[in-house]
């Protein structure tokens, strides 16, 4: 088990600017929707976004604090 609020500081020691937000979707703390929203998804693919969220979540995924996880990775848009 994580909580939300581990999954959001393993993002942004990977993306300082990043707008998270995470969703437990089964109430047991393993499974998860997030959604990133970060400057450092310019230019890259939707798929290069999704490798950039895993790559920070790389520990807890690999020891099984993650189960299942859902991404929405957005680029940071100016108004």
């Amino acid at each position: 088990m994580i909580s939300t609020e581990a999954l959001t500081k393993y993002i942004q020691q990977c993306m300082p600017d990043a707008s998270v937000s995470v969703t437990d979707r089964t109430g047991t703390m393993d499974h998860f929707s997030v959604r990133v929203v970060s400057d450092a998804f310019q230019g890259k693919s939707l798929l290069d976004r999704h490798r950039l969220v895993y790559e920070a979540l790389a520990e807890p995924m690999k020891d099984g604090r993650i189960h299942a996880l859902e991404i929405k990775a957005e680029i940071k848009t100016t108004t």
